[in-house]
């Protein structure tokens, strides 16, 4: 709240998704929605995605169609140049919906491990995020599920009430259907802060339900096969990730002998993927902000990155022969996580359109 009110914001409030009440103190700028136990949207949505759609009914929802909505996770710090960036892509007007870069070592480090392994989201955002947004303006790859600012009128016509295969996905799922739609998209500037997880246990958690959810998408018949192509080539290049990693260790053992072009193409995909580690690295410890040491230390541990990459391998096998038996544990990763907590999923910060051009 602070930050918004910094950044000179007079109109606006933040919203407390819960699934139980927390007697948040009074405020006028705060609104505490509390999701009823009883309730259920059409089509059965669940855990996150039922929530979101919840405070999108008609009798729960008090915001305008022009007014704008930025969905934070739980865990998800606002910056000031963030809320620059967003009312810059606000009274830019040109499309529905927006993200911007989350960046993973600021304050205190809990997990080097699992910071590490973030930087590559770090460097995924600057490239693929912005790359897809900036030239195509579509969710060619989807998109997270932080930092995500809305119109709340394209939202409304999207909306969440997606079924089961928008549930655990939930921001890939709306995705797809607001692209399928015809709906544009843009990269915001500013960058906003998050913590890695806590714990490589949390961290393998995390990669599973990804991959369950963006799963569900990829097999979903509700959205077309051209609008989820490469969301489909993406998540089965992580699927595969074993095979394709288990070759630095069957190369040496058993040679085979491999056309040039072949080689070349697997060194430079290898190579770009430890060309992103250091660069999410050098992004999230700017030099100017944590000095020539703690620069250079994390860089130094990017280049060391298979362990990163190994964790990230060993979650796809786990997660594709428990799959049936971990849906009924969903719910339960990601209150651990603190993407759709209890009693807390999340927060809105919303920003009435009317105000912001006045500012």
């Amino acid at each position: 709240m602070n930050t918004c009110i910094d950044v000179g914001m007079e109109n606006f409030m933040i919203e407390v998704v819960t699934d139980k009440v927390i007697s948040l103190p009074k405020h006028r700028r705060v609104r505490e929605v509390v999701v009823p136990s009883e309730y259920k949207t059409k089509t059965g949505a669940l855990f996150k995605s039922r929530a979101l759609q919840y405070c999108l009914e008609d009798d729960v929802n008090i915001l305008a169609d022009t007014d704008w909505i930025v969905h934070l996770d739980e865990e998800t710090l606002l910056t000031e140049n963030s809320v620059r960036g967003i009312l810059n892509f606000v009274f830019d007007g040109q499309h529905q919906f927006g993200q911007g870069l989350i960046t993973y070592a600021n304050e205190q480090i809990v997990n080097w491990l699992t910071t590490l392994a973030d930087s590559f989201r770090v460097a995924d955002d600057m490239g693929k995020l912005r790359f897809q947004f900036y030239l195509f303006h579509k969710p060619l790859f989807s998109w997270k599920g932080s930092y995500v600012v809305t119109q709340v009128g394209a939202e409304k016509k999207i909306s969440f009430d997606n079924g089961l295969d928008g549930s655990v996905a939930e921001d890939c799922y709306f995705a797809m259907k607001a692209y399928m739609e015809g709906y544009t998209f843009n990269f915001i500037e500013g960058e906003m802060w998050e913590k890695s997880p806590f714990t490589l246990w949390d961290f393998m958690q995390q990669r599973k339900r990804w991959i369950q959810g963006i799963l569900l998408v990829v097999h979903s018949k509700e959205i077309p096969f051209i609008n989820k192509v490469f969301l489909g080539i993406s998540c089965y290049s992580w699927v595969t990730l074993p095979l394709s990693t288990s070759n630095m260790l069957l190369a040496a053992l058993c040679p085979i002998p491999c056309p040039q072009f072949l080689d070349l193409i697997c060194g430079f995909i290898g190579a770009v993927n430890i060309y992103m580690y250091i660069f999410g690295v050098i992004k999230s410890f700017p030099i100017y902000r944590f000095g020539p040491l703690k620069f250079f230390l994390p860089s130094l541990g990017a280049v060391r990155c298979r362990e990163s990459i190994a964790s990230e391998v060993r979650q796809v096998p786990w997660q594709l022969g428990n799959g049936e038996e971990d849906s009924d544990k969903i719910m339960s990763d990601n209150e651990e996580e603190g993407l759709a907590i209890d009693p807390k999923l999340g927060y809105r910060v919303r920003f009435p359109s009317h105000i912001i051009r006045e500012t």
